[in-house]
């Protein structure tokens, strides 16, 4: 991935695009978990490439490509989200006819977007793109140990909600 950020950042198109294709799919999974549908996360993706093409060139450390592109991905997807709640258009909704095998997908992604929004991003980033504390920490801008509190507190938030599931069927 090294030799292929160093040849984008010397104008290789092909280079740049084998690089965003490779990122993709961790792309995808964390603009959809935090922008929450796939029109949304679409146009986070397409304007964190546009962005990272143009800016490229200000890497200064290859090894952070990665960190860099996530921290801009993430800025795109708050950007939506803002504009959201300017415009006061709310959520939308999930959508029906789904298959049986994504209803356990369906359940986790709601129980994820019932978190506070910062412990949402880190576990994303933590359990689905499968980056570290430390990185998280630099895409993020906080210290280590904020990030682990996060965490922490995100798995209580998910296990408070998961524990209160079984009683609201009951009286619903």
């Amino acid at each position: 991935m090294e030799e292929l950020v160093r040849q984008a950042q010397k104008g290789d198109a092909d280079a740049f695009t084998r690089l965003m294709q490779s990122q993709m799919q961790n792309m995808y999974k964390t603009a959809r978990s935090v922008v929450r549908n796939d029109e949304d996360a679409a146009d986070a993706i397409s304007d964190t490439i546009l962005a990272c093409w143009e800016k490229i060139g200000q890497l200064k450390d290859v090894q952070l490509f990665k960190t860099w592109m996530t921290r801009i991905l993430i800025n795109k997807c708050n950007d939506i989200l803002r504009q959201y709640k300017k415009n006061r258009m709310g959520e939308e909704a999930w959508g029906t006819g789904k298959s049986p095998e994504q209803y356990e997908r369906v359940e986790w992604l709601e129980t994820l977007n019932r978190l506070d929004e910062k412990y949402r991003t880190v576990l994303v980033l933590y359990y689905v793109d499968g980056l570290s504390t430390a990185e998280i920490g630099q895409i993020l801008k906080m210290p280590d140990a904020t990030v682990r509190t996060r965490l922490a507190r995100g798995r209580n938030q998910m296990t408070a909600i998961y524990s209160m599931e079984p009683e609201r069927r009951v009286r619903g």
